[in-house]
């Protein structure tokens, strides 16, 4: 098969890495992709938002699949013009896709479902907002309704905090993701990802991690992209798992198939977990990041077999091939993140990596200059290593993190700590 992934981050970098190893593979382009990415497979440009412009260079390349990364292109209707090609396409469509691109549409079928999640109200008006947060008080979760790069969710420990980020939002820090808001009671708990692929009829599970979302040790800091993520994560016990599948994704999946949009992708659901039950936090409508990077860690060549499953319609057909192992990724990102970074600081010592199976540096934001890899987005590397235990995997990710030379980076020192 000819197979182009679109999307040019470390998700996409451990995607392709994945598909590399299967043998069905016979050719792999990558658009945009990046530095990491150009060293194992060839790179394309084009505008991957654009449907047009993605079918026009998948007929010219006689691509067969296509796999779809972020979030943008799916919320722009890329899949639909794909499958409207005949295209076989990993990726729910754009209708589908809004259980991601809005928080208040997501909320909606939480409630057509009866899927237990957040108490919440949504608002258009920042004086309505305003007011409900002050009769609510703090702790509180406000939220830009739209997509925002994973960056639009504010958890305000006080009333202050909760009313800047109305203003922040509604200001347009978030361009039009903020233009709306959704503002949710305040879960305790702990916090875990759950990956389910889904055909349109047929759910699959392909496996749990937990990422750290705050930028600090300790869990400590503002909200990020994610600064690492393990799998799989102790917290989803079979039990758990279970209430998970019979109380909220199954429900949320026949719901979206009554309401003529069946979901066709990976389903990824963040829950709050505390006395064994699990509560919806969120949707995401593609892997992770960097919660990708650890399963294809574990997946390896079986991936690709999985996403076709998901593609054609044979999920029934289709099992996950589980080791019992670990898999841990550290985010190196850049001075300052997530808040103002310098770009073009030069990596040092990626030449050295032990790159194989068992240990992996997948590149998020990078590109090659001059013949050296410089830095070009805030989360820049994902270091992941896989061990027989989560301590073996936390420390070969450490060690391969310590033979990298780039002091304009950063990165947390605890990543797995919960589970450690």
């Amino acid at each position: 098969m000819n197979i182009l992934i679109l999307g040019s981050g470390g998700r996409e970098h451990s995607l392709a890495w994945a598909v590399l190893q299967n043998p069905k593979c016979d050719k792999l382009i990558v658009a945009p992709g990046n530095a990491g990415i150009a060293a194992i497979a060839e790179c394309a440009t084009f505008d991957i938002n654009d449907g047009a412009a993605v079918v026009e260079f998948v007929t010219e390349n006689a691509i067969d699949f296509v796999i779809i990364g972020p979030e943008a292109p799916l919320a722009a209707g890329v899949a639909d013009a794909l499958r409207e090609t005949g295209v076989l396409t990993f990726g729910p469509s754009k209708a589908a896709a809004q259980l991601e691109a809005s928080k208040s549409f997501t909320k909606d079928i939480c409630d057509a479902s009866g899927a237990p999640t957040a108490g919440y109200a949504h608002f258009t008006d920042a004086d309505k907002a305003k007011a409900y947060i002050r009769a609510e008080g703090a702790p509180i979760v406000v939220k830009a309704d739209g997509l925002a790069a994973g960056k639009g969710v504010i958890v305000a420990m006080d009333v202050q905090t909760a009313l800047d980020a109305i203003d922040d939002m509604f200001g347009g820090e978030f361009g039009a993701a903020g233009a709306e808001v959704v503002i949710e009671e305040f879960m305790d708990g702990e916090e875990a990802s759950w990956f389910i692929l889904c055909d349109g009829q047929n759910v699959l599970p392909v496996g749990t991690a937990q990422d750290h979302k705050r930028v600090g040790d300790g869990d400590t800091g503002l909200n990020t992209g994610g600064m690492g993520a393990y799998s799989p994560a102790p917290v989803m016990t079979d039990s758990v798992i279970q209430k998970a599948m019979d109380e909220i994704v199954k429900p949320t999946v026949a719901e979206m198939a009554k309401r003529g949009m069946p979901y066709q992708g990976v389903l990824y659901a963040g829950f709050m977990i505390k006395d064994g039950q699990p509560r919806l936090v969120e949707y995401n409508c593609r892997f992770g990041d960097p919660e990708c990077q650890v399963l294809m860690m574990r997946l390896g060549a079986q991936a690709l077999d999985l996403m076709i499953a998901t593609a054609d319609g044979t999920l029934d057909q289709a099992r996950v091939n589980w080791a019992d192992d670990h898999a841990l990724t550290v985010v190196m990102a850049a001075n300052g993140y997530p808040g103002a970074y310098e770009k073009g600081s030069v990596i040092r010592g990626l030449d050295a990596m032990p790159e194989d199976s068992s240990n992996m540096v997948f590149h998020a934001g990078t590109a090659a200059k001059d013949g050296a890899i410089v830095a070009t987005g805030g989360r820049v590397l994902n270091v992941t290593a896989r061990g027989a235990s989560l301590t073996e995997a936390r420390d070969r990710a450490y060690a391969m993190i310590d033979g990298i030379d780039w002091p304009e980076g950063f990165n947390r020192s605890d990543i797995g700590w919960r589970a450690l």
